[in-house]
């Protein structure tokens, strides 16, 4: 029997909801590394609404799929109690709804108030939430009421230190679980200073958990570098982005493993899990950053496969091994899938399994007149045929 417990955001090392970043293969990886809590990508409302959700057997994981069979969320069971779903939008209702339908394949659900990009701004979403408190308050207030699974949310700070302990005071209220905050203004980028003084003064001004982030380019070099930015920020715990982007192994303990290893395991989460082969050839290109002239990182640019990418890093025959063990497992199910099926028809249907070729039969003499003619001699009914196309 599987035990959910409640996801505990104090003393944490987690990893940030970056986009085309925080897919299946890297949430695997950096839990592996020892991060203890992973947000996948920031995936909108709508999009969630539209999907069906599909148990795959084949790779044992649950699907998200949308109308055109792409699949918008992947998750498995090793990280059940350990990922939050982070979510885009700007509707009390819509977020509700998605919350429902992922709830019991996650462990806790995040409504994104931080992203400054126009593509989720324009919808009211991301960081364009900030300048309206009271939709945030009714979203996150209508998920806490709505879900029995923790709910967070991650913002950015205001223009001003008392207008953004006035706000996170203001969503403490709502019930949720925990806050991360972005140490940066949804104007600034990452070349900007994190503001670690505006994270602590939120740390000191609220009860709930605070997880503070942003301070991959100014602090979080190394291992060791996440402690001090705890420390600078008076946090709960520590949110990951850029830094775990580069190389995810910067959650484990004993230091970075080699860059080489790091990538090849990331593969191996990717071949395991039919990741596209566009995303992962998107974040190993993050991870090799100024390798990516070097012959091995053109290789990879040119690379149209995942078979092709296995080959740039002398994969191929795991890449064979693996899709072989799947193909089948495919056909196993199927052949399952087939004879359940079989069992469940009328068992006053007789089947008679015949193989047509017509070089075995003389003229005239097709499998229907077999049929017709074992029908006659056992005085059944003649036939009634029902032609179906595949």
């Amino acid at each position: 029997m599987t035990v959910n417990t409640p996801l505990c955001f104090r003393g944490k090392k987690i990893l940030a909801p970056m986009v085309r970043v925080g897919t299946l293969p890297m949430r695997l990886l950096a839990l592996d590394y020892g991060a203890d809590i992973v947000y996948c990508e920031e995936l909108i409302d709508i999009k969630m609404l539209q999907c069906k959700r599909v148990i795959n057997e084949v790779l044992e994981t649950v699907d998200f799929v949308a109308p055109n069979e792409r699949v918008v969320f992947r998750t498995c069971e090793r990280e059940r109690q350990r990922v939050v779903f982070q979510m885009g939008s700007a509707d009390a209702e819509r977020a509700l709804a998605v919350a429902k339908l992922v709830e019991s394949d996650v462990a806790g659900i995040d409504i994104n108030m931080g992203c400054p990009k126009e593509y989720s701004t324009k919808a009211s979403m991301g960081a364009a939430l900030l300048s309206d408190p009271d939709k945030i308050e009714s979203i996150l207030t209508t998920l806490v009421k709505g879900i029995c699974k923790p709910v967070t949310c991650k913002i950015r700070i205001l223009p001003s230190v008392e207008d953004t302990v006035n706000l996170v005071k203001r969503i403490e209220k709502t019930g949720i679980a925990a806050i991360a905050v972005h140490g940066r203004k949804k104007e600034e980028r990452p070349q900007h200073p994190v503001h670690c003084d505006v994270i602590k003064a939120i740390s000191e001004a609220i009860s709930i958990p605070v997880i503070a982030n942003g301070g991959s380019h100014d602090f979080i070099k190394e291992y060791a570098d996440i402690e001090t930015f705890q420390k600078a920020t008076a946090a709960s715990s520590v949110m990951i982005a850029r830094a775990a982007m580069w190389n995810p192994s910067i959650f484990r303990k004993e230091g970075f493993c080699p860059l080489k290893d790091v990538m090849q395991d990331y593969i191996k989460y990717a071949v395991r899990y039919d990741n596209h082969y566009t995303n992962t050839k998107y974040c190993l290109c993050q991870m090799l950053r100024e390798q990516l002239e070097t012959t091995q990182g053109k290789k990879l640019h040119a690379a149209q496969s995942t078979q092709e990418i296995c080959e740039v890093f002398e994969m191929g025959d795991f890449y064979g091994e693996t899709t072989t063990i799947f193909e089948a497992k495919k056909t196993s199910l199927e052949t399952k899938t087939q004879d359940e099926d079989d069992q469940m028809e009328d068992p006053d249907v007789i089947k008679m399994a015949v193989r047509f070729d017509k070089r075995e039969y003389p003229p005239q003499i097709t499998p229907k007149m077999y049929l017709l003619e074992w029908c006659r001699k056992e005085k059944h009914p003649q036939p009634v045929y029902e032609t179906v196309s595949r």
